[in-house]
């Protein structure tokens, strides 16, 4: 793929856009839970955080629009750390027992990662992932 025709869109920045419900309260759950480093609030209303080379958006939606899949995903080096550390800042992980979808420990192995979910406190849902390789 040539980048002189994208304007630079393959190194451009990436931003997430999550809707909330309540921002105060969503800010509270990014900034001390996750501990993301604060950009601050812009013009338009939503207020943004950066992790890594991205930015995660979020954005005042009264009716919220909270998807049923998986809308944000970290990476980490090791996810039982990265739980533990969570879940002593009050972050509670997401168990399931389906078909081709089975946790152990909140910990699921999908192919060539491991990944663990939970959600937000306006339901979005939210994984870390771990890659095995």
């Amino acid at each position: 793929m040539s980048t002189s025709s994208n304007a630079g869109f393959p190194s451009s920045h990436a931003t997430c856009m999550l809707p909330v419900k309540d921002l105060d309260r969503a800010r509270r759950f990014y900034g001390e839970a996750l501990g993301l480093e604060a950009i601050g609030s812009k013009p338009d209303g939503k207020f943004v955080y950066r992790c890594g080379g991205t930015e995660i958006a979020l954005i005042p939606k009264p009716e919220g629009t909270q998807a049923r899949h998986t809308a944000l995903s970290f990476r980490v080096d090791d996810i039982a750390a990265a739980i533990e550390g969570l879940q002593q800042r009050g972050v509670a992980f997401a168990d399931y027992d389906l078909p081709g979808l089975k946790t152990v420990g909140h910990v699921c192995v999908l192919g060539a990662e491991k990944a663990a979910w939970f959600e937000d406190t306006e339901g979005n849902i939210l994984c870390l992932h771990e890659d095995l390789a």
